[in-house]
């Protein structure tokens, strides 16, 4: 009887010890991340991506560098735009993808620095590789060559 009971027990004791070491065995040790210097160059401070800044009296806000910009083509003069007005390429305005209507835009020609404020009124550019179609008066005021069609910006939202 003794002996029976010894043998359980030990078979018990068998059973619990392989069953705590499987799920010592199955547990990942938790590693600590080494702290990251942000800095690496002294006095630089990093600078986030998604702040507001001021520029000449406007809040703006980066919504995507090197965007290809295009223009309207004339044949598209006096047509409704998505948000209901008459398109106009003699006006500041411009199309996008998801921006809401009536957001007006900063857009900066990255090859010579200079911009202009366009307000959102229609849907498009619908070719892929395109973020904005602006005005042809807007695009002509900024583009680098009268030639060009098409050309790298900056779009900045301008927050009212």
């Amino acid at each position: 009887m003794k002996n029976k009971k010894n043998y359980i027990l030990t078979m018990l004791t068998a059973a619990f010890i392989s069953c705590f070491t499987y799920v010592i065995s199955q547990t990942k040790p938790v590693i600590e991340p080494k702290a990251q210097d942000t800095l690496t160059k002294p006095n630089l401070i990093p600078i986030p991506t998604d702040s507001i800044f001021t520029d000449k009296g406007l809040k703006l806000k980066t919504y995507k560098k090197n965007a290809h910009a295009s223009y309207y083509a004339d044949r598209f003069n006096g047509k409704k735009t998505a948000d209901g007005s008459r398109f106009n390429n003699s006006k500041y305005t411009a199309a996008h993808k998801k921006l809401p209507f009536g957001t007006r835009v900063k857009v900066t020609n990255e090859a010579n620095g200079k911009f202009v404020i366009v307000k959102i009124t229609d849907r498009g550019p619908f070719v892929k590789t395109r973020e904005i179609d602006l005005s042809k008066r807007a695009f002509m005021e900024i583009t680098k060559s009268k030639g060009a069609g098409a050309m790298k910006v900056t779009i900045e939202t301008i927050i009212e």
